[in-house]
């Protein structure tokens, strides 16, 4: 088999593969972006009515992950409880569609490294 060949045969090969995860892929909803499979209604209607979807697409995370977001919304953002089912649906479509990706999110920068905040209030009076 010719150089020229072997490259046409494995450039064939990728495309191949390409097109078969794409395939996959489920199709993404035009108003929301959601990927429109399992209970992607539900995410939607049950999210889009506080924030962006973008806010969605763009995190990553196990169902623990995506609970805890919701608890934080609970507590902080005055969002309504869920029935034990809803909230099942909910972040196990988050997670099985959005899930962790190592290179999607650095980690936390410890606090040692951050600059100093200019707005905080004074901890001790030493610090006064």
């Amino acid at each position: 088999m010719s150089c020229h060949a072997r490259r046409v045969l494995v450039v064939a090969a990728a495309c191949a593969v390409t097109a078969a995860a794409a395939a996959e892929e489920p199709a993404l909803d035009a108003f929301s972006g959601l990927k429109m499979t399992g209970d992607w209604e539900l995410v939607r209607n049950n999210c889009i009515s506080c924030h962006s979807t973008k806010l969605i697409t763009q995190q990553r995370g196990s169902r623990s992950h995506w609970l805890n977001l919701i608890r934080w919304m609970q507590e902080k953002q005055n969002l309504w409880q869920f029935d034990p089912d809803t909230e099942s649906r909910i972040t196990t479509y988050l997670a099985d569609n959005y899930p962790p990706q190592e290179d999607r999110r650095r980690a936390a920068i410890p606090p040692d490294l951050m600059p100093p905040n200019p707005y905080a209030q004074p901890t001790t009076p030493a610090d006064q």
